[in-house]
């Protein structure tokens, strides 16, 4: 149905203008209703090839015309459609006779604004359920026959009572009488379920039918593409201005540097911004990619005696973020001036980072990545912003990486925050706690490379806890730091899992830890997850 999917991307970050080179693509218009998985429709749908944006419901009519796409998707929701001032569904949308698919509160959106009715009271039905096929349809061909029954994942209070002329049923499920709703004649469809989060197995070919079977979308938006495209868009909006790129240690910034290289040259500058809180030996194998593999013009900025002076005393992790994320931006200007100026500063910001610091709707979202200057600049540095990974996902970084030609060794680290060993170190931050974090998190990941699961593992690290416990080693008594080590799985970076190591794995790298570094004498392992919409552990 489509390229492979480890060569596929798409582009929409709220708030972000379409690409102009868009134009040559089929397109998906993604009606945001508030959800916090309403990026994972657009991950399916950009593992499917399919070019797509993400608008706030309240813009959709706007975005119809601007973007000219070949289908809609309307997303889930917290909100009743019962409840006066609720989201509705633009008429727009209905009048274009495009096909739409409704998911949750999108395909309740959808029943009310074509004559349907939707009552709130009725049984909840949150998790797992399973719905049984009645009926044929395009929706599900080749995956559901009638009389079959499927798991899915259900997320939902209120539910259609009465179906708009012209649908009928093809599934349902205990609670759900109308699961998926279909009116063939004019190409609308609506679940009452989740198909793009994982836990709903044949989800991801659901929304593929939907585009493909139904919509007639063509597969055609690949990292090839992406690559060209974006290059070309660094030119237009550089010109022969001259760009500094802050590089942090991480893959997304690196990947950013060496894609704005390859479209400008040595208009661009990076600087390496080495804050001291960077991992065991992570400065010296960024400079050296950078001067010696890429040969890339790189300021190499020690100024770990600014940040931690700045940290000395904080404990607040907010607090932290701020300052950490203030200073870059201090560092960045004063590079820039000693250049002889930058009408650019280029930033690694990734989709989720986007998602996660302004909410799909517009208004204010849960503090998260408020390190990234996602926003925007201070009008002090009279600078313009660059972020040509704005669209994309972590694995889509990864992906693109590779095609430029970055270490495989290096393109799969794991993700590394901006305020690097600050957020792995609650309470306040000092030279003797990094020192101890460093090699704890050095030996864990030594660990887990000669366990070969270094590549399964989509992040992990120590954290050193603050707090102290009463220990015995050998024939004395100890009174050290506690460190937790986290591993999660993913593959987006916006949902994760942790890990199940194996207890002998856990009993040879703490007693590696305990032995080995001073200062500790308890190591735990982490084993909550992330599910959507929630802050990373630190």
């Amino acid at each position: 149905m489509g390229p492979s999917m480890t060569d596929r991307t798409a582009t929409g970050a709220p708030g972000a203008p379409a690409s102009p080179e868009a134009s040559t693509h089929d397109k998906v218009l993604i009606v945001d209703f508030g959800s916090q998985v309403t990026q994972l429709i657009a991950r399916r749908v950009r593992e499917a090839g399919v070019y797509c944006e993400i608008v706030p419901f309240d813009k959709a009519e706007a975005a119809l015309g601007a973007l000219a796409p070949k289908a809609v998707i309307l997303s889930g929701g917290p909100a009743s459609i019962p409840d006066e001032g609720s989201p509705r569904a633009a008429p727009a949308i209905f009048a274009s006779r495009l096909p739409v698919l409704g998911i949750c509160y999108g395909q309740q959106a959808m029943a009310h604004a074509l004559g349907g009715t939707v009552e709130g009271g009725h049984h909840r039905e949150f998790g797992r359920a399973d719905v049984e096929v009645s009926a044929r349809s395009p929706l599900t061909d080749g995956l559901w026959e009638p009389g079959a029954r499927h798991p899915v994942w259900m997320s939902h209070g209120d539910r259609i009572t009465v179906l708009p002329d012209g649908f009928h049923v093809v599934a349902s499920s205990e609670n759900a009488p109308y699961a998926v709703i279909a009116d063939e004649a004019r190409h609308y469809y609506g679940l009452m379920f989740h198909p793009e989060v994982v836990h709903t197995p044949d989800g991801a070919r659901l929304i593929e039918n939907f585009l493909f079977r139904i919509a007639g979308v063509k597969a055609d938006w690949t990292m090839a593409a992406f690559r060209e495209e974006a290059i070309a868009r660094i030119r237009e909006q550089v010109g022969s201005s001259r760009v500094v790129c802050g590089l942090s240690g991480g893959v997304d910034s690196a990947v950013a540097a060496v894609l704005i290289h390859e479209a400008i040259g040595d208009q661009l500058t990076c600087v390496f911004v080495d804050h001291g809180l960077l991992r065991a030996g992570e400065a010296a194998e960024v400079v050296g990619l950078f001067r010696d593999h890429y040969n890339i013009p790189l300021v190499h900025a020690d100024v770990s005696d600014m940040f931690l002076g700045h940290l000395a005393g904080v404990t607040d992790p907010e607090r932290k973020r701020k300052i950490i994320g203030g200073l870059f931006i201090d560092v960045f200007d004063a590079e820039a001036k000693k250049l002889g100026g930058a009408d650019f500063l280029a930033q690694g910001t990734l989709y989720p980072d986007v998602i996660e610091s302004v909410s799909a709707t517009g208004g204010p979202a849960v503090t998260i990545k408020s390190h990234h200057n996602v926003g925007g600049l201070p009008e002090r540095m009279n600078m313009k912003l660059v972020e040509p990974l704005r669209a994309l996902f972590k694995d889509e970084v990864r992906v693109l990486g590779r095609t430029l030609g970055l270490p495989p060794a290096f393109v799969g680290r794991h993700p590394f925050p901006g305020p690097g060993l600050a957020i792995r170190c609650p309470g306040e931050v000092t030279r003797d706690k990094l020192d101890i974090l460093r090699q704890a998190d050095s030996i864990y990941l030594d660990e887990i490379r000669r366990a070969g699961l270094y590549d399964v593992i989509w992040q992990a690290f120590a954290v050193l806890l603050p707090v102290r416990t009463v220990g015995v080693m050998g024939d004395g008594r100890t009174y050290d730091q506690v460190c937790a080590l986290r591993a999660v799985t993913s593959t987006d970076g916006m949902t994760a899992d942790f890990f199940p190591f194996d207890m002998n794995f856990l009993g040879r790298a703490a007693t590696r830890i305990i032995n080995e570094v001073r200062g500790i004498n308890r190591v735990v392992y982490d084993v909550t997850s992330k599910p959507p919409g929630t802050i990373e552990w630190e």
